[in-house]
């Protein structure tokens, strides 16, 4: 991807806002959203205990909490 910006300038000529293309936003806030996600996994790994729960249990958890809303 290359950028094209175009710039919007103040009276004293100093670029204050960018004017970018449809398509190059989109692709800057999924380059943001997979650099978030990245984020989310390193944080998760360091707080990673080894522990794990089987998902089977997990299922039995979650529809018990269900059946205690009902």
């Amino acid at each position: 991807m290359t950028a094209q910006p175009q710039y919007i300038t103040d009276t004293e000529g100093n670029k204050i806002s960018v004017i970018i293309s449809i398509e190059e936003y989109n692709a800057f806030m999924e380059l943001l959203e997979e650099i978030d996600d990245v984020r989310i996994y390193d944080e998760a790994i360091k707080k990673d205990d080894g522990t794990r729960i089987p998902m089977e249990e997990v299922f039995k958890r979650i529809e018990a909490k269900r059946k205690d809303k009902i």
